[in-house]
């Protein structure tokens, strides 16, 4: 049997992705419309460049991985073959490439290939972290239980991020449509009731001329302030291409007022549950610190945890360098001390990553309940200020008049 990449409609109209397997492509067809899909494209999986070069540029978000990792898992754990099952999660794959991915993974394993390795062949899908622990696991004979540790880790990791992203939505979408809302007003209301006003001939109160003179500074030189934005946007990205540039943007990130702090305990939390999850694996400490080195993202914390792996080379524990570092919150390095002592680091680092994650929500929570409300009051407070200038001279008018 075959398998083929197909693009169909299901019976709402929705459009479906994925891989069937049968024994010639009619076949996959008639399979497809059994399933209440009706294909649009079917093309032999890993046949055609045209269709890998087309799957590689669609996303494979962290929910997804973790979905089709316990799916795996599963199968493994009740003895379905790895070949089988693999084609099993594929099949179940309608949406972006892992269902292209999984069957490229599957004919390298018929080939002779190991899993780790095949999956290292996608490191656009399966990061070092992942493959690094399927090697682990077949070299232990323990992979499905390090597949459902997997599972785990990535559900986690995409419900943090999530509800990270979920808690700034609101109040950046605010924020863009008060300053839009407020840009229309003062480029395009106020300068028209400004007109008026100055055909009255009369003094104008100071709100009035310093609101006048805004609206007059932005609907003639707005210009000048897209430049000075696209500008500033240049030197900042400029500055990112430098290593010492790059550094000094990362250093500062998390400095930064109250999103700063926020930011590292999102990274301690990040750093800890990663290093633990690689731990209980059986991943070696170097390895791991490597790991999750390449994972942070960020040139600073990158930096400090290489002083803190060649030490740890030199026979150093771990919470001493991590402590001497000075990045990371010092609750980390004494936690890890008190790991290292009792012989339970795996599990003090995974207490650790759950306070910071709980730490991380909970103040993020409270930042928004009260930025929220802040948002609201000076919004009102410039509105009410452009209607304060605007009905001053008028009331003014109407007193002469009487």
């Amino acid at each position: 049997m075959a398998l083929y990449e197909y693009s169909a409609f299901d019976a709402h109209g929705k459009k479906q992705r994925g891989v069937v397997e049968a024994l010639s492509q009619k076949a996959a067809s008639h399979k497809l419309r059994g399933q209440g899909l009706f294909p649009t494209g079917l093309t032999a999986a890993g046949n055609t460049a045209g269709a890998t070069q087309r799957t590689l540029f669609r996303r494979v978000s962290a929910a997804q991985l973790g979905i089709a990792t316990r799916q795996l898992a599963t199968m493994l754990a009740a003895g379905m073959p790895l070949d089988e099952a693999l084609v099993m999660v594929a099949e179940q794959q309608t949406q972006g490439s892992l269902g292209s991915v999984l069957t490229r993974v599957r004919d390298d394993i018929l080939q002779g290939s190991a899993l780790y390795a095949a999956l290292q062949a996608h490191p656009n899908v399966f990061p070092p972290l992942y493959t690094n622990m399927v090697q682990v696991g077949e070299a232990s004979g323990t992979l499905d239980k390090v597949l459902h540790q997997l599972a785990d880790f990535t559900e986690e990791q995409a419900r943090f991020n999530s509800q990270f992203k979920a808690a700034l939505t609101y109040p950046l979408l605010m924020f863009l449509v008060g300053s839009g809302v407020l840009l229309f007003l003062m480029t395009f209301v106020v300068p028209k009731i400004t007109r008026m006003l100055e055909d009255l001939e009369q003094a104008l109160p100071l709100p009035t001329l310093l609101l006048m003179s805004f609206s007059h500074f932005l609907a003639g030189y707005w210009w000048l302030l897209v430049i000075l934005g696209i500008g500033l946007f240049w030197l900042i990205r400029r500055i990112s291409l430098t290593s010492a540039g790059r550094l000094w943007l990362d250093q500062r990130k998390y400095r930064f007022p109250l999103f700063g702090s926020l930011a590292l305990e999102n990274a301690t939390a990040r750093f800890s549950r990663t290093i633990a999850t690689l731990l209980h694996s059986g991943v070696p400490l170097l390895t791991a610190l490597e790991i999750v080195q390449n994972l942070l993202g960020n040139t600073y914390l990158q930096q400090a945890l290489e002083g803190v792996r060649e030490k740890v080379i030199e026979g150093a524990g771990l919470s001493e360098p991590l402590f001497d570092a000075r990045v990371f919150p010092a609750m980390l390095a004494q936690m890890v001390a008190v790991g290292e002592r009792s012989g339970e680091l795996e599990g003090m680092l995974f207490k650790v990553a759950e306070i910071y994650e709980h730490q991380v929500q909970t103040r993020l929570n409270s930042m928004m309940a009260l930025l929220e409300p802040l948002m609201i009051l000076l919004m009102g407070t410039i509105v009410g200020f452009i209607v304060l200038a605007i009905l001053l001279p008028i009331f003014q008018a109407s007193q002469g008049l009487g």
